[in-house]
């Protein structure tokens, strides 16, 4: 398992093959989890005996993939041992089809392209376009589709059911999954290039008008839609957010917090490290300040864990921050966030966010947080709420420092001003006690000095 929420990965390719000599700590494959693309490391040394997993396949977490001999043990005789045994994919099938033995020794351009027609097929589908799946032998009872020719046409039944509602001749469409399948996204290509079936079948299908005052989206024209396919990493931001919402009573509390003070010794500390070539950013006083103030309320710096009946608290502050990637977000952990200072923090803070954004983290860099900060700042946002990412029981939304008009005494003066909004489990933290956390931290940032003491 290389992440927290990982069931199932996709090797990616193998970096080993059969024959050669593993040390222990070596990268032997590169696997896709739901987070990033990871290097797998050897738990010990041997010799590769066998290897169970294709690459291209997916397969759930616990299966074995790889077999090494070690000591006096033979690789030949291991690998006897192997013989035909598979590692499981995600729904406890072999990552690997059985082969059809009437197609058995033929070459694989000589086999008939045949469909999958198994249940759950949406899903199988899904994963071919995501990960371009090697299922290359269809089992026997699955069917196939023959066109007029009495060509065996390789589809998937998501795409051919696409297909068929939009009136479309499946025998034009040039096919992008393995070993040429037509997926889902090769139907979807021809829909957006061509409209609903038009030239494609005898029957064309009929767009319906658009009213006569609507106008076009820049840079689409009228009628025109565009499926998007879920990727892995949003399939499982869709399922775990929803999981959260669904069973985490969330509690939220705000606070307004005055950052001039914070402001003037940002300033300060930059001049004095600016021959160092090192600027440290308000995201970087804010981080201190949380990893403080977790320090001093401990019941934030928890995970929930409901299967056990218990509260877990951590002496330690392993410190989630959300990162924005193109395809959604990634939650890189600053492990013993409490030990660094702002120089630290923020040279470890570029590194961990650059190789985040390269899908290049190690596995205790992407597992094991006790806390989430989640900022939106840089875009303008004034204040919003986050969703608390199980199992912890807090997550901190952090909006922009902004100008506002604010009364002091009985005079109305400008102060720069940030709202942050505290999302805790009622289930672990209390309304009092998540308030505390918030106090402490507000104070910390409007007499920064505090956090050195």
């Amino acid at each position: 398992q290389l992440s927290d929420t990982m069931a199932e990965g996709t090797l990616n390719k193998w970096m080993k093959k059969e024959g050669d000599v593993v040390k222990a700590g070596e990268v032997i494959a590169e696997v896709e989890t739901d987070k990033a693309n990871m290097d797998m490391e050897a738990f010990e040394g041997g010799t590769v005996a066998a290897i169970l997993a294709d690459a291209g396949s997916k397969v759930a977490v616990g299966s074995v993939i790889m077999v090494l001999a070690t000591g006096k043990e033979s690789p030949a005789s291991v690998k006897q041992q192997y013989a035909g045994k598979m590692a499981k994919g995600p729904k406890g099938e072999s990552s690997k089809a059985e082969a059809n033995p009437a197609e058995a020794g033929k070459p694989e351009a000589s086999r008939p392209a045949t469909i999958i027609d198994a249940s759950n097929s949406e899903i199988h589908d899904l994963a071919d376009n995501l990960h371009g799946a090697t299922r290359e032998e269809i089992a026997p009872h699955e069917a196939e589709v023959i066109d007029e020719s009495d060509t065996r046409i390789r589809i998937s039944p998501l795409a051919r059911r696409i297909a068929v509602s939009e009136n479309i001749d499946i025998s034009r469409i040039k096919g992008t999954g393995p070993a040429g399948r037509i997926i889902q996204r090769d139907v979807v290509a021809v829909i957006g290039t061509t409209g609903a079936g038009a030239g494609t079948a005898a029957e064309p299908a009929q767009a319906s008008a658009p009213p006569a005052d609507a106008q076009p989206i820049a840079g689409t024209q009228a009628g025109e839609k565009t499926a998007i396919p879920l990727t892995k990493m949003r399939q499982t931001i869709a399922l775990r957010l929803q999981q959260a919402k669904q069973q985490i009573p969330h509690i939220y509390l705000s606070i307004d917090v005055e950052m001039d003070a914070v402001n003037a010794l940002r300033e300060k500390v930059n001049r004095q490290l600016e021959a160092e070539k090192v600027r440290v950013s308000l995201a970087d006083f804010i981080t201190r300040a949380v990893a403080a103030t977790l320090i001093k309320h401990p019941a934030l710096n928890a995970h929930f864990d409901g299967k056990n009946g218990q509260i877990v608290q951590y002496a330690d502050v392993h410190l989630g921050t959300a990162v924005a990637l193109p395809d959604g977000l990634i939650v890189p952990v600053l492990r013993g966030a409490q030990h660094f200072g702002l120089r630290a923090l923020r040279q470890k803070s570029v590194d961990l966010f650059d190789r985040a954004k390269q899908q290049k983290l190690k596995r205790d860099e992407l597992s094991g947080a006790t806390f989430t900060i989640t900022n939106l700042g840089q875009w303008g946002i004034k204040e919003f709420s986050a969703i608390i990412n199980p199992p912890e029981v807090g997550i901190l939304a952090v909006s922009a420092a902004e100008k506002r008009a604010v009364v002091r005494g009985d005079q109305i003066v400008c102060r720069t001003m940030m709202t942050v909004t505290l999302s805790a489990d009622h289930r672990a933290v209390d309304g009092a006690t998540a308030a505390d956390f918030l106090k402490t931290f507000k104070a910390l940032l409007e007499e920064p000095g505090m956090m050195l003491v």
